[in-house]
């Protein structure tokens, strides 16, 4: 068998073009992957779909036109040989819990910079179940008593309200759609340095260091739009 026909196919539906660029420039670059299409709406990807199946689906799962949820589930009944690994902005329980019902066997987060998408598209086809280590810890937490005690046996104290300023709170929905500072920046009509001050207080703020974590104790502490929560 020649090496054209021991590469692995993917298929990615990702509706923002830079990341959609980076996923398929690190698939293209390894020896067993081939980029056998890109969508970046829903019903792009049925119609592929509906005429041919691939060895792996990495998929998002707020796209313009529909949740990958629905994606996935359709393949997974007229392709159980496609393996299917999420790549989302958002780590909440309900999406991750949703997208393993749909038949994901990964849930990797867009901000885990020690992910190799290659070599977790292949680690999955290998029988593993890549999971980011931020949405394991997050997901841990979420299972936990929402009451706890202190090692002497007193009630821990509920965790502090984040107050928000109107821009701090605009600026945390537009992280949460994983817009880049300067989209951030030209739909507030400021230049990017004050978007960057208004990050740096929201990152103290939420006691966090990364756009991920912010996303995650957002969610935690409700502070997210409910149209943010796709």
């Amino acid at each position: 068998m020649n090496e054209a026909h021991e590469r692995l196919t993917v298929v990615v539906v990702e509706d923002n073009p830079q990341t959609a660029e980076f996923l398929a420039t690190s698939i293209n670059a390894h020896p067993q992957l081939t980029l056998a299409a890109s969508f970046m709406t829903l019903a792009a990807a049925r119609g592929w779909f509906a005429r041919q199946g691939a060895d792996l689906l990495l998929v998002d799962l707020g796209l313009p036109d529909g949740s990958g949820l629905s994606l996935m589930r359709e393949v997974r009944r007229h392709w159980p040989r496609c393996d299917m690994l999420v790549v989302s902005m958002f780590g909440d329980e309900m999406n991750v819990v949703a997208s393993i019902e749909a038949g994901a066997v990964g849930y990797v987060h867009k901000d885990d910079e020690a992910a190799d998408i290659a070599e977790t598209l292949l680690a999955v086809k290998r029988g593993a179940s890549p999971i980011s280590p931020m949405i394991a810890r997050h997901l841990l937490l979420r299972m936990r008593p929402a009451s706890t005690t202190t090692p002497s046996g007193l009630e821990a104290a509920p965790a502090p309200a984040v107050a928000l300023s109107p821009r701090e709170q605009e600026v945390l929905q537009h992280i949460a759609r994983g817009l880049a500072y300067a989209e951030i920046a030209r739909l507030q009509g400021v230049s990017v340095h004050t978007v960057q001050t208004h990050i740096k207080k929201l990152y103290g703020k939420l006691a966090v260091h990364s756009r991920s974590e912010a996303v995650f104790e957002a969610n935690r502490l409700g502070l997210l739009d409910e149209t943010f929560k796709r």
